[in-house]
């Protein structure tokens, strides 16, 4: 293991969060426009959205197993490919239903299902990317790795709707397109730099874990090492799913915007959560704290942005509530995968990772219909759930790191 100057693969595996991220928010950054176009409910966004993280849940424990075995970039080869074609084929068949809109009820199957294939292969790409990292890095540096990884999915978050937001003021089918060509570009790379490696080795050679041999993973839904982590990921991708399934509306009802408009306003108003992100996450770079400190600051500074967005109007205040509420989850998700590697040996890192990518997978399901019901509710009501689990986190956190301090603290006992 290294650190993460020195471990030779992260720029593959950065490159690659960056393109699969940039993906997935593409479609997030239209949906509210495809949905409206097609004549369907604003909840049946939020259908797309849960039926993808339905199959991301399932599969994403299943897509880090997989590589502890077989190993990891010939698991990512797998996965990418069959996430290329799928997207391919959901921007075609969502092209033709906005050229010609069939019944309702076949574009929603077309939305919905198109939308859940997507989930199922994108969910390797998160789980494997931080297994491969923990495989590479020493514990002590593994929030700053991770933090490095994050950077490159807030870039990702930044670049998607902001590509598809302008695409869409001209096509908003094409922004798809465009979309389905970036996990072309991950396989290429992955392809061409990216070496095998197994569960528990660094080098590429097979001097650790071997494939299909030695302890296999025993991590579990119930494993005590893995609560904060795995309640953590959930509370915090919960605000990012509600995001995501509300902030299309969210802009064309309060500034009552053109469908075009709104498309860019929802981009611009992720592009402030990733900005926040790749501020935080370049002081993560710099600074060495354990990840419960980090997780602990980011938990506080997500809440405050995300629960001021429950109450602005207005454009620019709004952005810079997503900007504050960026910073904070910018810290949390690193902090989560750091915590989580470390928790467990090596042989369990894919697996583990897993769990934490069902789990957003998990969040996915519920936060988009949550957070469309809520909306119905009034605007502000989704963030004001995510307000409330971002505190219950930050408690959490709180009465996890006292306990540690009274047990590490000599003649005390908790």
């Amino acid at each position: 293991m290294t650190s993460p100057s020195t471990a030779p693969q992260l720029w593959v595996l950065n490159v690659v969060a960056l393109v699969g991220t940039m993906a997935i928010m593409a479609f997030v950054a239209v949906v509210g426009p495809v949905v409206r176009l097609l004549g369907l409910a604003d909840w049946h966004g939020g259908l797309a959205l849960t039926v993808g993280g339905v199959l991301w849940m399932l599969a994403a424990r299943r897509w880090g197993k997989l590589s502890d075995k077989v190993g990891r970039r010939r698991v990512l080869l797998i996965s990418l490919s069959a996430y290329a074609v799928t997207y391919v084929l959901m921007a075609w068949s969502i092209d033709l239903a906005l050229t010609s809109p069939p019944a309702m009820a076949l574009s929603l199957l077309i939305l919905v299902g198109s939308r859940a294939l997507v989930g199922l292969f994108y969910a390797a790409v998160p789980a494997i990317t931080a297994a491969s990292v923990a495989d590479q890095v020493v514990p002590q540096h593994r929030a700053s790795a991770m933090a490095k990884l994050g950077a490159a999915n807030a870039v990702g978050l930044v670049a998607g709707p902001v590509v598809a937001g302008w695409i869409a003021l001209y096509d908003i089918a094409w922004s798809l397109y465009a979309a389905a060509a970036m996990p072309v570009l991950a396989l290429l790379l992955i392809a061409w730099k990216l070496p095998e490696t197994y569960a528990g080795n660094s080098s590429g050679n097979k001097t650790g874990s071997k494939p299909g041999q030695g302890s296999g993973p025993v991590v579990g839904w119930l494993d005590a090492r893995l609560r904060l982590p795995l309640f953590a990921v959930f509370a915090a991708m919960m605000a990012v799913a509600i995001t995501q399934a509300t902030v299309g509306f969210l802009v064309l009802d309060r500034m009552q915007l053109s469908l075009s408009e709104g498309a860019k306003t929802a981009g611009y108003a992720l592009t402030a959560v990733g900005a926040g992100l790749i501020c935080s996450q370049s002081l993560m770079m710099r600074i060495t704290w354990p990840p419960e400190r980090w997780l602990l600051l980011g938990a506080v500074l997500a809440g405050s942005g995300f629960g001021a967005v429950a109450w602005l109007e207005s454009a620019m205040p709004m952005l810079a509530a997503f900007g504050l509420a960026g910073m904070g989850m910018g810290m949390v998700r690193p902090a989560v995968q750091a915590l989580t590697a470390n928790r467990v040996d090596a042989h369990e890192q894919g697996a583990a990772a897993g769990m934490v990518a069902s789990m957003q997978g998990l969040s996915m399901i519920v936060g988009p219909l949550a957070g469309t019901l809520l909306y119905r509710i009034a605007p502000g009501a989704p963030y004001v759930l995510v307000l409330i689990l971002l505190m219950l986190l930050a408690i959490a956190v709180w009465r996890y790191s006292s306990a540690d301090t009274i047990q590490e603290t000599p003649g005390v006992s908790p």
